[in-house]
């Protein structure tokens, strides 16, 4: 018999709710109204799967997900929301949900999401799924265009990156290359730049990643 948590801060739905499962088979080991409550419930019962609310009063339900993710490694956290919006989908799906159901899902159809949770898959609303295509698929075309628009370094500013993972300073650089260090300044800068990236040791990754230059 599958041990369930459900989290939610309406005490009517949670009442109900938990008297609907405990009549279809399941035990409810534990009801929240609250992350930290959740969280303390999750850590000492150790249930099979959580059904978490999104939207409650103190923490956001992707965070009380994570950490009980953290003391109950083992339950499957299943979000169970009102929310349509598939920015706290992507949310969840982030944070290790394996679920992501809408509240006016019929109960039988619940069920067999639960099911199928604890057979060790996965199970989102029907009306959620055509918004995980589309935001997997603008993911893989943004991808597509970051591949296509690599930047590209010189030849001069390779030269300088693979001085700088030797670890010459730019004054040493300087005087390798016959330019001021000003110079070298500049050209890391614009290296920089390019990638996006903070420091010159980022820049040395992917330069090496990129087989750009090799650590000697």
């Amino acid at each position: 018999m599958k041990r369930l948590l459900v989290v939610d801060d309406v005490p009517l739905f949670r009442a109900g709710l938990t008297a609907a499962l405990n009549g279809a088979g399941y035990s409810v080991v534990g009801e929240a109204p609250d992350g930290e409550t959740a969280i303390g419930i999750a850590e000492t019962e150790q249930p099979d799967i959580v059904l978490l609310d999104l939207l409650m009063p103190g923490m956001s339900g992707i965070d009380v997900l994570e950490k009980i993710s953290a003391v109950a490694p083992n339950a499957a956290v299943v979000l169970l929301t009102g929310s349509e919006s598939d920015e706290d989908m992507v949310a969840a799906i982030r944070g290790g949900a394996r679920g992501y159901i809408l509240k006016d899902m019929p109960f039988e159809e619940l069920v067999n999401a639960i099911d199928k949770i604890a057979d060790g898959g996965a199970a989102i609303s029907p009306g959620m799924a055509g918004k995980l295509f589309d935001v997997t698929r603008q993911l893989l075309r943004h991808q597509e265009l970051v591949g296509a628009r690599k930047p590209t370094l010189t030849g001069r500013e390779i030269e300088v990156l693979s001085l700088v993972a030797e670890g010459k300073t730019s004054r040493q650089i300087g005087d390798l290359l016959y330019i001021s260090e000003n110079t070298v300044k500049n050209h890391i800068r614009n290296v920089l730049d390019k990638l996006g990236m903070h420091s010159r040791n980022e820049a040395v990754l992917y330069a090496v990643r990129e087989n750009l230059i090799s650590l000697r």
